[in-house]
């Protein structure tokens, strides 16, 4: 089922949660909402699910105005963060719920509700659990569990509000494995409620990224991490560095330094922000011509990808992410001086130079 909001509104009080927000989702999409708290992730998915009512615009089902379908009649499965199962329900019985309660004609037989509840379970792999209380399963079951309750009555779309926020960060790693493998196979229009930039960029074709109750950003995870629209998409989608600088001749001027910037081009010179991931710079131990002098101040080599602080000599902090080849030709540790060159920049602004 495709999904599509145009001009949608919504207002809590004189809080404006959702501010003319408009998106097409096509059929069988997996979309990442992604946003910080009070972006307007959750409003926006209450109002696709018919929990919540807007106050202008249109929400279209497979092109039909969904305006006066209830939550039920949309088609739609809810999973919340904190689950909402039933404690004293066992696994078995939460699953089947809400195949129980559907009108009596259309309400499957004993043996076909334990049938479809058996398929879900084995779906999940917790076949072994199906007698067990949710109190008896760890978190991460007991998210499978809302996951499969959400599947039993065969929704058209699934939404997803940050399903996997009050679990560790091993199992959500493998749940949100465990979902985009899901997908891939079911191809259910699934809308993913998320404040973790990683999460999206693991599980969504396509990410929208949320700020202050409007779209800031549409598109692939690729697209929207290394094309932001602006400074917010670019820092909220991980870590930057900043520098206020000034542009001449394909080089940034940033204090008494030059450094020259890979495909810069300016009319004329002006000031400006740069924005640098750390995988962007280039370390070395001997001055190449165009880089910055900086002071080595911690060395964190645990992981794949090895981060190193910096100190500059005006003062400006640097965060560096190299591999553990480059740690082990360059020998870097703790207060060696060290030269910064740029290898590429993300995202650059011009600042407006005082009259």
């Amino acid at each position: 089922m495709s999904i599509e909001l145009k001009h949608v509104n919504k207002k809590f009080g004189s809080f404006k949660a959702l501010d003319d927000v408009s998106l097409k989702i096509e059929n069988g999409e997996l979309i990442a909402l992604l946003g910080p708290s009070g972006s307007g992730k959750t409003t926006l998915l209450r109002v696709v699910a018919g929990l919540d009512a807007f106050d202008e615009g249109q929400v279209l089902f497979s092109g039909r105005d969904a305006q006066d379908q209830k939550t039920r009649e949309r088609g739609v499965g809810f999973v919340f963060q904190h689950y909402a199962l039933f404690r004293h329900m066992t696994v078995f019985d939460n699953i089947a719920f809400g195949l129980n309660v559907l009108p009596r004609n259309i309400r499957p037989s004993r043996e076909e509700i334990r049938a479809k509840v058996m398929e879900l379970l084995h779906l999940i792999q917790l076949e072994w659990v199906s007698e067990r209380y949710p109190w008896q399963l760890s978190g991460g079951q007991r998210q499978r569990i809302a996951l499969a309750r959400a599947l039993a009555v065969r929704p058209k779309v699934l939404l997803l509000d940050e399903p996997f926020g009050s679990l560790d960060a091993h199992v959500r790693k493998e749940l949100r494995a465990w979902l985009r493998r899901f997908h891939d196979e079911f191809h259910i229009t699934t809308i993913f409620v998320t404040h973790d930039q990683e999460e999206a960029l693991e599980v969504a074709d396509r990410i929208v990224v949320m700020n202050r109750g409007k779209l800031v950003q549409v598109g692939t995870p690729e697209d929207v991490f290394h094309n932001p629209v602006n400074s917010f998409v670019l820092s909220f989608l991980g870590n930057v560095n900043f520098f206020h600088c000034r542009l001449e001749e394909g080089k940034a001027v940033i204090g008494n330094t030059a450094l020259e910037v890979p495909g810069l081009s300016v009319d004329h010179p002006q000031s400006a922000k740069l924005y640098v991931r750390p995988n962007q710079f280039q370390l070395s131990k001997v001055f190449t011509g165009s880089a910055l002098k900086a002071v080595v101040e911690y060395v964190n080599p645990a992981g794949t990808i090895v981060k190193v602080n910096l100190k500059t000599e005006s003062g400006e902090l640097i965060l560096v992410e190299i591999t553990q080849e480059e740690l082990k030709r360059l020998k870097i540790k703790k207060q060696d001086e060290v030269y910064v060159s740029l290898k590429d920049v993300t995202y650059s602004e011009y600042v407006q130079d005082n009259p």
